[in-house]
């Protein structure tokens, strides 16, 4: 009997038109092994792949629609996946070592405990993303979209945040060592207890932050906004605060200093133990 089933129709009309109509199947066994003999799968459809066995150093995945995939504990050292697809990707614990993300769209993917020690996310859309006890030392995230997204104890030592929007991220207990936060947007973000010895804030947007017991020794602050932000005993031994905007002293408990902070007038601290 002919069927009358109206999807039949669709598609069959789809290809009278010369439109080609594809399923989209998650990646084989098979798939896997050619995309690792092929060192990778530029501008590939793998959305919703089974890839937890890729194993490639310098693999090609530049453009690829990766949404979705399983990568947990993939390991692609030194891989580019520049302007890819990786929308809600699940990547805990992969090995990505020096990978490049520029301009990627990662907007609710799973990173934690990922390792991305120097790994490039110039221009990513990182929001909403799980990057918790993630690896991001020497990193770059400069003009990142980071906001919502948790990067709790995160390892971002001497990792660029230069110009990023990070309103609403949680970075509690993360280490932040020289990392370079100038010109970014932290607004109403948690730093609770970070180590930022040396990290720089210069001109950026800190209004509503929380930074309770953090270590700012040696930091940069100089032109931040600091609207409404809570300072509760934060360590500042040599930091520089200099023309920083809307420190309120109502706001500023039990943090110290040393003769060598630098404060807005107004502002005192009580010296460091």
């Amino acid at each position: 009997m002919r069927s009358t089933h109206p999807l039949r129709h669709i598609s069959g009309l789809l290809s009278a038109l010369g439109i080609m109509t594809m399923a989209v199947m998650p990646a084989s066994a098979q798939d896997i092994g050619k995309i690792n003999a092929d060192k990778g799968c530029a501008k590939c459809d793998l959305r919703l792949g089974e890839l937890r066995e890729l194993n490639i150093d310098g693999a090609n995945f530049d453009g690829a629609v990766l949404r979705e995939a399983d990568m947990k504990g993939a390991v692609l050292p030194n891989s580019s996946f520049r302007k890819a697809d990786l929308r809600r990707t699940e990547a805990e614990r992969a090995e990505l070592k020096s990978a490049d993300f520029t301009d990627a769209s990662m907007r609710g993917a799973d990173l934690e405990k990922a390792n991305l020690p120097g790994a490039v996310f110039t221009g990513a859309d990182l929001r909403n993303t799980d990057l918790n006890e993630t690896n991001l030392e020497g990193a770059d995230l400069s003009e990142t979209d980071l906001r919502d997204s948790t990067l709790i104890r995160v390892n971002a030592a001497r990792a660029s945040f230069k110009g990023a929007k990070m309103d609403v991220v949680d970075l509690e207990r993360s280490d932040l060592s020289g990392a370079d936060f100038s010109g970014a947007r932290l607004k109403h973000s948690d730093l609770d207890r970070v180590k930022a010895a040396g990290a720089s804030f210069e001109g950026a947007d800190m209004s509503g932050v929380r930074l309770s017991s953090a270590d700012l020794t040696g930091a940069n602050l100089r032109d931040a906004d600091l609207s409404d932000a809570l300072l509760r005993h934060t360590r500042l031994p040599g930091a520089d605060l200099t023309g920083v905007d809307g420190l309120d002293p109502a706001r500023i408990i039990g943090a110290c200093g040393d003769a060598n902070t630098k404060l807005p007038g107004g502002i005192t601290l009580e010296p460091c133990s």
